[in-house]
């Protein structure tokens, strides 16, 4: 597939998106959102690719947001419509299947913050920042903001963020739990590599049903929640890879997982 505003690379069961539109610091417009919408798709259905790392083409941005000239075009009929199409496409980021790890390679602002926020893991280079600027426009965040962020880092830290505009660095991210790692910026694409990596080494059978497992941490009760995990953890125990793995363990070697 040919993209005007993506590219995507696959090698190793690897899949790198970028986001490319450097000269409007990668902002998201409707066309970067329909073509990552298509390619998230395929990637779903793509066996070959079981990881994949969501970052930004330049030295300066992730996202910067969205494209500010098509919100000026919202108006109180339109903007419901234009968010819910915007959570669509983020939706199938947290619910791919696949782990999704956001290189966050410089500014990650309202929709890039949201972009990141579906994201299941980050990390992000020295010099990134993050935040929800939207209220500086008169509007909340649109993408799923308002409700991953709080569920992230706790409705305090936030609503800070939130009401106030505010950016904060790497380290302040990593602080209060928005990133899971912060490195230099020339070691950036090498350690979320390594990181994808270390998941690929694991059973993509156990990892993509730990995926739906946590997920849906934040749409049921606990009651429900620890039936769904006994049920996904049955489903583990049925396969291939659980009786390789536990060989493996009592054998003292090193597991050859067949996603099976």
């Amino acid at each position: 597939m040919n993209f005007e505003t993506l590219i995507f690379e696959a090698k190793n069961h690897i899949g790198t998106i970028t986001i490319n539109r450097p000269d409007k610091l990668n902002a998201l417009n409707l066309k970067a959102k329909s073509e990552l919408a298509s390619l998230l798709e395929r990637i779903k259905s793509d066996p070959d690719v079981e990881v994949v790392i969501m970052t930004g083409a330049g030295e300066k941005a992730f996202v910067a947001g969205t494209d500010i000239k098509e919100l000026t075009m919202l108006n109180g009929d339109t903007g419901k419509d234009f968010a819910v199409k915007g959570q669509s496409v983020f939706n199938l980021i947290e619910n791919l299947g696949k782990p999704v790890i956001a290189a966050v390679n410089g500014y990650a602002l309202g929709g890039g913050c949201e972009l990141a926020l579906a994201c299941h893991l980050r990390v992000a280079a020295e010099h990134a920042k993050f935040g929800q600027p939207e209220v500086n426009l008169g509007v909340i965040p649109g993408y799923g903001g308002t409700q991953r962020l709080a569920r992230l880092v706790g409705k305090g830290r936030a609503l800070e963020m939130i009401l106030t505009g505010d950016q904060i660095d790497a380290q302040e991210a990593f602080r209060i739990g928005l990133v899971n790692k912060v490195v230099p910026a020339a070691e950036l694409r090498s350690a979320s590599e390594a990181l994808a990596r270390k998941i690929l080494s694991k059973g993509q059978i156990a990892i993509r049903l730990a995926l739906k497992a946590v997920n849906m941490t934040h749409e049921t009760n606990l009651t429900d929640g620890l039936e769904l995990e006994a049920s996904l953890f049955g489903l583990c125990c049925g396969s291939e890879d659980f009786k390789e793995g536990t060989a493996a363990f009592l054998e003292k070697r090193k597991p050859s997982f067949k996603n099976k």
